[in-house]
């Protein structure tokens, strides 16, 4: 039955995008992270990717990002500029406790910017998050 089903909530893992110096690139790109500040490792970590707007949207993007260990981060991505004037959607799967979490994290267009910049949890960074 419905009632008997256990829909586990995401705590503690966040999306976050970061300005950061690219050295293949000799320049300043956008990374998106998943960040895993529970006490726990989280396992098998899929992320499905996309952009939209009114007018357009981008192909789905999955990366298989595996294992995060505890107070960790991964990089998902790297986000072009013309994309940062879109909705970014992460949609994040793991596995932790034996059990199979999900959640959406969306980036709305024009948030994505360095007046938005804030500490981010585990990192020793500042960046964008989303909770």
């Amino acid at each position: 039955m419905k009632k008997d089903i256990e829909i586990p909530v995401v705590d503690n893992v966040y999306v976050a995008v970061i300005k950061e110096w690219d050295e293949e690139f000799l320049a300043q790109t956008w990374n998106s992270y998943i960040i895993n500040d529970r006490d726990t490792a989280i396992e098998m970590a899929l992320v499905v990717t996309k952009g939209y707007d009114e007018d357009r949207k981008t192909s789905l993007l999955r990366h298989g990002i595996g294992t995060i260990k505890a107070k960790s981060s991964a990089k998902i991505e790297m986000l072009q500029e013309e994309l940062l004037a879109m909705n970014n959607e992460f949609a994040v799967t793991f596995f932790a406790d034996s059990k199979l979490y999900e959640k959406k994290y969306i980036f709305r267009k024009n948030t994505i910017n360095e007046n938005a910049f804030q500490d981010l949890p585990v990192m020793d960074q500042r960046g964008v998050l989303v909770k």
